[in-house]
């Protein structure tokens, strides 16, 4: 009996024939020729940014909305991208303790390319909402679409062994057999060991207690609501709340945006409506809010760049008849300042470019009024905004940074005039950058002397309860925490020169 007798139809190679009698050929998804080989935009978009972050050194915040533009996403699909993307840098840790158990080489070993496609999978395949078909059939189409048919091979591979297990089995199987607590922390919530020990001091400096290291962690692995201010005296909120904004809880003239992009809004476009960390907000406020004795007309930036919290003082010193010289010591960044600040009355800032150490020989007759002293630091408390970063900074860098937080902080307190206010803050709760360069400045300038912080803080804020770290001297500082008050965690101390200060004298020099 002929196969064609039987129902059965073979071609020469003696492979059977679809048994439709339609006479169409009807493949398998699954088949060679049919498999996705056009990568899912979203999805390579989010490849790009983790391409640009470990090729080019890149910050995924600066990089991510230029390639969403690139490829024309908005509204789901870029918040789709998002997540990934960021989700992806930020669960690296755990994800690649996962994958190290899925490939029969060590990840070192693996084409980098190839590691980011296998990140992107797992984040989709253990936080995100994705289902297992998709998350492996788009992570496989977008290997074979950018990276080659060989290596999609062992994507595939690699991310059916993860679909595996959910989150909560992988994280059982990682962490079998590990003891030591700190240890236990990084994997499981994805921070390397020196930042978990950074941030569990950074709690116990500020009067916290160290058991909320796993409240801290996880706050820092969360996507943060995009946080806007309205600038005093000239922008309005009205038009983010007309498109779904709520109003914000903690500082004035803010709001959360959730409503993905915020190219929709003219205000944003204008500049009068910005991007900015609530916490940021409140220490600007701060700073200009607390009373001071005699003049009060010209306020410093020391470290301006890129310009929010300058465009913010800036505006309150427009309304008081101030002027802010914003400092910032690289030219394309003092660019950005002078972009932020450009809608603000003109009359009410200047921008310089510098080394903001240059202000330790002031002279006296050229002394400021308000300073603050946002220093460059390790970027602690900024670790959901900025997830790549958890994986770059390493202690040698805080180190470093302190050096040059003690110089700026007596550059600062020379510059200040006997009577005025400074405010020291950093974007770190780490206490090498926050306590300890209070406490040796402080030493070093006898006749400076920390303020009630706390008070200040709560005048301007909608909350009106965040505590303060006491001090030695009689003052207090403030810590904000992401997982306390779902801002960054930002560090504020403002300090006074007492009015018989003698600032002909120089400052003791910083030690090198």
């Amino acid at each position: 009996m002929s196969n064609d007798s039987r129902g059965e139809r073979r071609n020469d190679a003696g492979r059977q024939r679809n048994r439709g009698g339609s006479g169409q050929r009807n493949f398998s998804a699954s088949a060679p020729s049919q498999r996705r080989r056009i990568a899912d935009p979203a999805r390579l978009v989010a490849y790009e940014v983790l391409r640009a972050v470990a090729e080019q050194d890149a910050y995924a915040n600066l990089v991510l909305p230029g390639r969403l533009r690139e490829h024309g996403l908005s509204g789901r699909d870029a918040g789709f991208a998002t997540e990934l993307a960021y989700g992806a840098l930020r669960g690296r840790g755990f994800y690649d303790a996962v994958l190290s158990r899925c490939v029969d080489r060590p990840l070192g070993k693996l084409d980098p390319a190839i590691l980011d496609a296998l990140r992107l999978g797992a984040h989709q395949l253990l936080a995100m909402r994705v289902p297992h078909h998709a998350a492996l059939d788009e992570t496989v189409g977008l290997a074979r679409a950018v990276i080659g048919a060989g290596p999609s091979g062992l994507v595939n591979a690699v991310l059916r062994k993860v679909s595996r297990n959910d989150a909560e089995a992988w994280t059982a199987l990682v962490l079998d057999g590990v003891e030591n607590e700190v240890s236990r922390l990084g994997l499981e919530y994805s921070h390397p060991e020196w930042v978990v020990r950074a941030l569990r001091q950074g709690l116990v400096a500020h009067g916290r207690d160290a058991a909320e290291i796993t409240e801290l962690l996880a706050a820092d692995n969360l996507a943060p609501v995009v946080n806007l201010v309205a600038l005093p005296g000239i922008g309005s909120l009205d038009e983010a709340l007309e498109h779904g904004a709520t109003p914000g809880e903690l500082s004035p003239d803010s709001a959360y945006y959730s409503g993905g992009d915020l190219s929709k809004l003219s205000s944003i476009h204008k500049g009068t409506t910005r991007v900015q960390d609530a916490g940021s907000q409140l220490l600007a406020r701060a700073l200009a809010t607390v009373e001071i004795e005699g003049r009060d007309t010209d306020w410093l930036d020391l470290c301006a760049g890129p310009g929010g919290k300058a465009a913010l003082l800036a505006s309150l010193a427009a309304q008081r008849g101030a002027e802010l010289t914003a400092n910032e010591p690289a030219e394309h960044r003092a660019e950005l300042v002078r972009k932020a600040l450009r809608p603000v009355d003109r009359d009410a800032w200047n921008v310089v470019v510098g080394d903001g150490r240059r202000y330790l020989g002031i002279p006296a007759d050229q002394r400021f009024d308000r300073i603050i002293v946002d220093a460059p630091c390790s970027g602690l408390g900024a670790l959901r905004r900025r997830p790549e970063a958890r994986w770059r900074k390493t202690p040698a860098d805080v180190a470093e940074l302190t050096t040059l937080q003690d110089e700026l902080i007596d550059a600062a307190l020379k510059a200040l005039r006997p009577g005025g206010v400074l405010a020291y803050a950093t974007c770190s709760p780490h206490p090498a950058e926050s306590l300890a360069v209070l406490d040796d400045a402080l030493r070093r300038t006898p006749h400076a002397r920390l303020l009630d912080t706390a008070a200040a803080v709560n005048t301007v804020s909608l909350e009106g309860g965040i505590e303060g770290t006491d001090h030695a001297s009689g003052g207090n500082t403030v810590q904000l925490w992401p997982h306390l008050h779902s801002t960054d965690a930002m560090f504020l101390a403002l300090i006074t020169l007492d009015a018989d200060a003698e600032q002909a004298e120089p400052i003791e020099q910083t030690k090198g």
